[in-house]
């Protein structure tokens, strides 16, 4: 588990007991070719801690989340910077940016509120596994 994380390195929090969230953390590792991502689970003491520094403790945890710094994106908002991180073809969800907030993240919040039944959820967090492991914080 990682312990000594650079200052502005870019953190993901994820629902660490949702299918759909895990298989996001797992699409992301093989193409974060710097190994320039960290990774928290929403449910775990440091993705709690994150959020409360952030002043999202209180924020609807159905999203991921990208911590850079003191820069915070939630929802549609996450993923479209997490592309952008990732270069490549993912750099093309870059315009979507410029399309309302409101708009992006009602489709985030559709798949949100089904991505258990489509999905699956596990009964206990689960943890990425393979070479990604020293970049999880716990």
């Amino acid at each position: 588990m990682a312990t000594d994380v650079p200052e502005d390195a870019p953190i993901v929090l994820f629902d660490g007991v949702c299918n759909l969230c895990h298989g996001f953390v797992q699409f992301i590792v093989p193409r974060d070719s710097e190994a320039q991502f960290y990774f928290a689970s929403l449910q775990s003491d440091v993705g709690q801690e994150l959020l409360a520094d952030h002043g999202l403790e209180d924020y609807d945890l159905e999203s991921v989340v990208l911590i850079e710094g003191d820069d915070c994106y939630v929802k549609s908002g996450a993923v479209i910077r997490i592309a952008q991180h990732l270069g490549g073809i993912y750099r093309l969800l870059g315009p979507f940016r410029y399309l309302p907030r409101r708009l992006r993240d009602w489709v985030y919040d559709l798949v949100a509120e089904h991505r258990y039944r489509i999905f699956g959820k596990k009964e206990q967090c689960m943890m990425p596994t393979g070479n990604v492991q020293e970049r999880i914080l716990e």
